[in-house]
């Protein structure tokens, strides 16, 4: 494996303006590791893609996408499943609404069906388990200003919930609408997924501001029944320590990738937390997608002049044998003067590419021609 990060990299001062997920005052935290702050941009490579814009329509409710996080494939290999705040922009969420943030479609981009309505302040990852149920994060909860504009509603967040696919509740974990450590509570939970071989949950945490002097960064784990078992790692950059541990996937060696996006790095950790490698090359990663050749396809939907100077959004594509990125797809053409890229990535069993997008919204199809 290449540890290249490692061997290239000196250390370079390289401060970035970070925006509270409330929207208020700018922070200034210096963003990626001190091993990975001059690393040469990745910006080019192959794109066999044409992109399909506005693949996923919400037939069932008839309403525009909220800002979307999430998207899996269903366990058939070729349904998708994907969540949606409700609403543009990074607030309200979900709050003060009734609209089914959780979508299921057909091949073509038709919704199958909807749920989860009145239950969530800000959905944000999603996963499809081996037995084709539905995990879905909440990865905030309400504000004060919030809960005086939407009384009623400070039971709402911070959660993880499996649903069945027709949107029984099976399972929660966490204390609705309270911050905190497991096993009574969450923080923030920005993504889950379960171990394919025993069905251990593995839930990562935080979305927090990083300028929080109580960061959390960690992957809590549960057994199959809910049981808290264990942490992995701590708030850092070192080895094994994160700073927006944004989603999580399992390769095909049973190991734990982590999209650590304010660490600029995909992390590679065995199942007990212990610190495998780390490739700093696929930019500030949002989401992650492993196929069964462990190609990693990741979502950088942040590189800027001010968090990752030099460094382009868009889809970095490589080998999880040697962290090269050998394919790039450019970011999407958008009147946003931040531009735009997904969050949420997934690829189906023929190898079709999917994105959940916060700034254009919806869902995104990629195909190759």
């Amino acid at each position: 494996m290449s540890m290249s990060a490692f061997a290239r990299c000196g250390f370079t001062a390289a401060v970035v303006v970070w925006m509270a997920m409330d929207g208020s005052q700018a922070q200034t935290q210096p963003a990626g590791t001190p091993q990975n702050r001059n690393l040469a941009p990745v910006n080019s490579g192959a794109n066999p893609y044409r992109v399909i814009r506005d693949w996923g329509q919400l037939t069932v409710e008839k309403r525009p996408w909220g800002g979307s996080n999430g998207v899996a494939i269903d366990k058939d290999g070729k349904s998708v499943w994907a969540t949606d705040r409700c609403s543009p922009g990074t607030a309200p969420g979900c709050l003060g609404t009734k609209a089914n943030p959780v979508h299921h479609f057909d091949e073509s981009g038709k919704e199958i069906r909807s749920f989860g309505g009145g239950m969530f302040v800000w959905p944000h990852g999603i996963h499809v388990d081996r037995d084709g149920n539905v995990w879905v994060t909440d990865a905030r909860v309400p504000t004060a200003d919030e809960l005086a504009k939407y009384p009623g509603e400070d039971k709402k967040g911070s959660v993880v919930v499996k649903f069945s696919p027709e949107g029984q509740v099976l399972m929660t974990l966490g204390k609705p609408g309270v911050k905190g450590n497991p096993p009574d509570a969450l923080t923030e939970p920005n993504d889950v997924a379960t171990d394919p071989g025993n069905g251990d949950i593995y839930v990562a945490e935080s979305h927090t501001n990083v300028e929080d002097p109580n960061l959390v960064g960690r992957i809590s784990v549960f057994d199959r029944t809910g049981k808290f078992l264990r942490t992995i790692g701590k708030t850092g950059t070192g080895p094994g320590e994160f700073r927006t541990p944004h989603m999580i996937k399992f390769d095909s060696q049973g190991r734990l990738i982590v999209a650590d996006r304010h660490n600029h790095r995909i992390q590679i950790l065995t199942k007990d937390g212990r610190f495998v490698g780390e490739y700093p090359e696929f930019g500030r990663v949002s989401g992650i997608a492993i196929d069964g050749n462990d190609t990693l396809y990741t979502a950088d939907s942040e590189s800027d002049a001010r968090r990752h100077p030099g460094w382009l959004k868009g889809i970095r594509i490589g080998s999880l044998k040697d962290g090269k990125v050998t394919m790039f797809v450019p970011p999407h053409k958008t009147d946003d003067a931040s531009g735009a890229m997904g969050e949420g990535i997934a690829i189906d069993a023929a190898g079709n590419v999917y994105t959940a997008e916060a700034t254009v919204r919806g869902v995104f199809k990629y195909v190759k021609d």
